[in-house]
């Protein structure tokens, strides 16, 4: 099943795919064309922990002239980074690189600790599209992303849907694309990471505890290419969807972008 989370009429809610519309928690069926959507992500009574992967595939790292890890190059992204399908990232004024990363995102199911890679998969409840927009003008090396490359408000949209573990037979052989303006600019499969996602579980839960919640952002394959104001991005995963960005500048938004945080409202309360 594809889950949803969306505001429509003001309210934010929890949806799932019936038939090409969306059946809200309501009972009502609407377009898609009807709603804003949010990162279709249910929300935990803490901080969500975002860990993401840089250079987890190697021809991205070949594209970027670096050898590729001898374990899995990690950091954390703060939620406030989050925004929904069909949403607006900002580019700064000035920068000169700005790329997408199309990456194939895992959403952890239940608490989980010294997971070995045969249980990995049991402790995942689904998986979903992500775009972890980086700006390399601010980092401070190629190993080191840092805050102000990877936590900045809107540069992560995530969705539109979060597709059941039990629905996606092997995710580790899923085909990844990313178009740019309708152009198709980046492919890649999610076989060729260096670290699947059996190993990224049994090395993080190796030295944390992972909860209902957690998001394992995996890396992207080679093929990023700078993105413009105006450009209009669609990051998709076969068997997960379709993720369409488009990029602004700062002034565009000025703060009203609808990001996860604004809505953590429960779907029990949002349609009280």
């Amino acid at each position: 099943m594809k889950h949803a989370r969306v505001i429509y009429q003001g309210r934010s809610m929890s949806a799932v795919e019936s038939d090409g519309a969306l059946l809200l928690e309501s009972g009502q069926r609407v377009d898609f064309d009807t709603v804003t959507w949010l990162p279709p992500l249910a929300d935990v009574p803490r901080p969500r922990t975002i860990l993401a992967l840089g250079l987890n595939y190697a021809d991205h790292a070949k594209e970027l002239a670096f050898k590729a890890p001898d374990e899995p190059l990690a950091f954390v992204k703060g939620q406030s980074s989050l925004i929904g399908h069909r949403a607006q990232t900002v580019r700064p004024v000035g920068v000169q690189m700005m790329h997408y990363e199309c990456e194939l995102a895992v959403v952890i199911g239940r608490t989980a600790k010294l997971v070995k890679k045969a249980d990995a998969y049991d402790i995942i409840t689904g998986y979903t599209v992500a775009n972890d927009y980086a700006i390399r003008d601010y980092l401070e090396n190629w190993y080191r992303p840092n805050l102000k490359v990877k936590g900045r408000p809107s540069c992560t949209p995530i969705g539109p849907w979060l597709v059941d573990a039990a629905d996606i037979a092997d995710p580790m052989q899923l085909a990844l694309q990313t178009t740019v303006n309708g152009k198709v600019t980046q492919s890649g499969n999610t076989r060729d990471m260096i670290f699947d996602v059996p190993t990224l579980i049994e090395y993080f839960s190796s030295f944390m505890t992972l909860q209902p919640g957690d998001v394992i952002l995996t890396g992207t394959p080679d093929g990023v290419v700078d993105c413009k104001v105006g450009d209009v991005v669609v990051t998709s995963i076969e068997s997960i969807g379709a993720l369409e960005n488009s990029i602004c500048a700062p002034s565009t938004l000025l703060g009203s972008e609808p990001n996860f945080v604004q809505h953590l409202e429960s779907p029990k309360r949002a349609s009280s």
